[in-house]
């Protein structure tokens, strides 16, 4: 199935059903009084986050969704039923934004989070409801509300704790593939992957984490050259950058450390916040460079970059060194989670939850006169 990450649909949400104005018609009952009921409320439309959906691909070519407008009202105190709500499901981390003023009305990041997107009309007021001490025969009633409509636009970016970063045939799709149960296309040109990947790392019983493969980025990806730039998206909501370098390209003349430093401009340029995002460099493809020049290469292009952080030297192709990648990478993440669990200490005097909290505190010494 192709990848489907944009979509613009309209919502509108029903009328409300408009009030009746009756008078009670019954043998004996001369002045039976108002009996016309309220209209019925217009159906709602809402969004509803569905971990077993990927894609948008459901709203590429059904692009209007319109809910059941409300009865009207009817004599006899008979009141309108009312529409029938629309429930569009989305996958899990769909932003929902006004086509028109670019404002987001919401993201699912929940499984079976539940959104409004249009609010149906409120019924009218049937006669009944004008009834007086005054007036006892009243034949004013109200319309019903129209419901809302909106434009609007969804992009998807996808849920998962590393991302992979690289160019062109760096080796994401294969690494990818050998770490998880992903399963990409693979292939000895550039752009072999199109759309993202999502594979689930297991690195032992209850302990695993979601990585995804974006299409490889160039030089002027944030301005639109290539693909890459249409699937940045998807990285910014991953906790860890894995970038991978190719260390054995096919033309000599390609320099890895100008591919690095080319991509991380690239970053800066599309989202600052992505590229604050902690980075690990992943040199790949050393099971092609000699054994006796592979640690040489691997120091030239470390102290060039002065690049701070963890590097590793894999080969994805032979599983070189990938299962103490992930394992670094499920304890680095592991610890993220950790520390977004433990409770916040509170200094006890300012804990509002103490029992002893409410005590007033001491009176100060009196004065000696």
């Amino acid at each position: 199935m192709k990848f489907v990450d944009e979509a613009t649909i309209e919502v509108a949400a029903g009328d409300g059903g408009n009030g009746c104005a009756s008078f009670r018609h019954e043998k004996f009952k001369e002045f039976g009084g108002p009996d016309g009921g309220d209209g019925g409320r217009g159906g709602h439309v809402w969004a509803l986050a569905d971990e077993n959906l990927n894609t948008l691909v459901d709203y590429r070519y059904t692009r209007r969704f319109e809910a059941q407008r409300g009865e009207h009202g009817k004599g006899s105190d008979m009141f309108g039923a009312k529409g029938e709500d629309v429930v569009l499901r989305m996958p899990v981390g769909t932003v929902i934004s006004d086509a028109e003023t670019g404002e987001v009305l919401a993201e699912l990041l929940q499984p079976g989070q539940k959104v409004m997107l249009a609010k149906g009309g409120d019924g009218g007021f049937g006669n009944l409801h004008f009834k007086s001490s005054t007036n006892r025969a009243p034949r004013q009633r109200t319309m019903g509300r129209p419901g809302e409509r909106r434009t609007l636009r969804l992009e998807l970016k996808v849920l998962a704790d590393v991302g992979l970063l690289g160019m062109p045939n760096a080796g994401k799709s294969t690494l990818i593939a050998a770490v998880s149960n992903a399963r990409p296309k693979i292939a000895d040109y550039p752009f072999t992957t199109l759309y993202p990947n999502l594979g689930v790392v297991r690195v032992g019983p209850e302990k695993s984490f979601v990585i995804a493969d974006v299409p490889g980025l160039i030089e002027g990806a944030a301005e639109g050259a290539g693909l890459g730039h249409q699937f940045l998206r998807h990285l910014q909501r991953t906790r860890l950058l894995l970038h991978l370098v190719d260390m054995a390209p096919f033309d000599e003349s390609v320099d890895p450390v100008a591919q690095v430093r080319a991509i991380v401009a690239e970053l800066k340029k599309y989202d600052p916040q992505l590229a604050a995002k902690p980075r690990w460099l992943v040199l790949n493809k050393l099971d092609m460079v000699p054994a006796e020049e592979r640690e040489a290469r691997v120091r030239d292009v470390v102290r060039r970059l002065r690049f701070k952080g963890p590097v590793f030297a894999i080969s994805a192709l032979t599983r070189e060194g990938c299962e103490h990648l992930m394992l670094k990478v499920y304890e680095y993440l592991a610890g993220l989670r950790a520390a977004e669990a433990a409770p916040v200490r509170v200094d006890p005097r300012f804990d509002a939850g103490r029992a002893d909290a409410d005590v007033a505190p001491e009176a100060p010494p009196a004065r000696r006169r």
